[in-house]
């Protein structure tokens, strides 16, 4: 099964999990966000109902991937876009979109300020 984690880490995270991945040493599959904030501005809820349909699935076409979602054509066509461009979906060969992971788990932490 492959699985992503969804991470809010900082840049220093970020760059040490590189360093310790180009020593060698597994670091799993990470897409990194510096901010919670950030994080829910990229996958909003509708872009995360996206996400539910498309893991596991395969590549699809726009217009599937919004039958699966039960959303208008353009509206997913827009939030593809959005997910493409911050290197979460994936666009194959032949033009078809993809979320290339079985399973995703979201990994942050709230303190008291």
């Amino acid at each position: 099964m492959r699985t992503v984690t969804l991470a809010v880490t900082s840049r220093e995270a970020t760059n040490q999990r590189f360093l310790r991945a180009f020593e060698g040493e597994l670091q799993g599959e990470f897409i990194s966000f510096e901010s919670p904030e950030l994080l829910f501005r990229v996958i909003s809820g509708k872009r995360w109902d996206l996400l539910k349909v498309m893991t596991g699935a395969g590549p699809m076409t726009i217009r599937e991937a919004a039958r699966r979602a039960q959303r208008d054509v353009k509206a997913v066509h827009g939030d593809v876009q959005a997910l493409l461009k911050a290197g979460i979906v994936q666009k194959t060969d032949n033009g078809l979109i993809v979320f290339p992971y079985d399973a995703v788990h979201v990994d942050f932490m709230l303190k008291a300020a």
